[in-house]
């Protein structure tokens, strides 16, 4: 009896067995249907094998005269500082409004959240339209800036940051958003039947329930706005050292010189690759 009972396996924490055969079933619950990696292996072709079409077209001999050019320093420079400043605004912008539709209750609150992600789906050339509209000399607001502050957006390097705040913000408020509702309330209603004052509640408990998407917004909006090239060519034009960032310098590249603008066109991924490599946080991307 005494030996019997030795020999049964201990219950494991998750109510089954511990052992070679609570793995074996631990694996056999995560396994992955067989045909889903078809489909997963054209579609991550489809993203790669562009990128490796670059990298056999380049001209290796030339490549480092190409990059450290002086059009291409400065517009790597410009494009690095451009979407910084406006990854900081969409953060600043995005993050009160994340917040706002994921607890607000404000009328039409559908109709809002559909036109804060309208830049998604948008062209981004029809959005640098939009705010050439919106803040040129003619435009709806523009106009009295010029008339009143003698301030003209358009065609600096400002324009380059609010186009790419634009298009850039919608995914700070996704990420921001989907991490809030993943969270659920519960914890801002104790804080809140505990007497804390709604500031309190925001800085002490909202906002740490937005770190988890922080990482991601943040990530992807720097990286969409270092790839701005519609909205930023329509408001800002392209001049070189005030609006000509690396993807517009990498257009006018093409036009003239093809070499010059695959070697700018590695140059840009390389810098999209690292940022979202070393700056995407380990548990953004599920690691356990």
């Amino acid at each position: 009896m005494a030996s019997a009972a030795s020999s049964t396996p201990d219950p494991s924490p998750t109510g089954g067995v511990s052992g070679r055969g609570g793995a074996d079933r631990h694996r056999a619950r995560t396994a992955l249907p067989a045909v889903l990696w078809l489909p997963a292996a054209l579609g991550f072709a489809l993203v790669i094998l562009p990128v490796l079409g670059l990298v056999l077209r380049a001209d290796w001999v030339r490549l480092p005269e190409l990059v450290t050019s002086d059009a291409a320093l400065t517009a790597l420079g410009l494009s690095l500082r451009t979407a910084a400043a406006s990854t900081l605004l969409s953060l600043l912008l995005g993050g009160p409004l994340a917040v706002v539709l994921a607890r607000g209750r404000p009328p039409g609150l559908r109709v809002l959240r559909s036109l804060v992600l309208l830049p998604l789906v948008l062209p981004p050339v029809v959005g640098g339209l939009a705010l050439l509209y919106l803040l040129g000399r003619a435009g709806l607001v523009g106009q009295y800036l010029d008339l009143l502050f003698g301030v003209r957006i358009p065609f600096t390097t400002t324009a380059v940051v609010l186009a790419q705040t634009f298009v850039a913000m919608p995914f700070l408020v996704v990420s921001l958003e989907g991490a809030l509702r993943t969270a659920g309330e519960r914890y801002e209603a104790v804080a809140a039947t505990l007497g804390a004052r709604p500031w309190t509640v925001f800085w002490r408990v909202t906002v740490p329930l937005l770190l988890p998407g922080l990482g991601s917004g943040v990530v992807l909006a720097f990286a969409r706005a270092l790839g701005e090239f519609g909205a930023t060519i329509a408001f800002a034009g392209s001049l070189a050292g005030r609006t000509r960032t690396l993807p517009l310098e990498i257009y006018l590249q093409r036009e003239s010189d093809v070499d010059g603008a695959v070697a700018l066109s590695l140059l840009l991924v390389a810098v999209a690759a690292a940022v979202v490599v070393l700056a995407r946080p380990r548990a953004v991307e599920g690691a356990r």
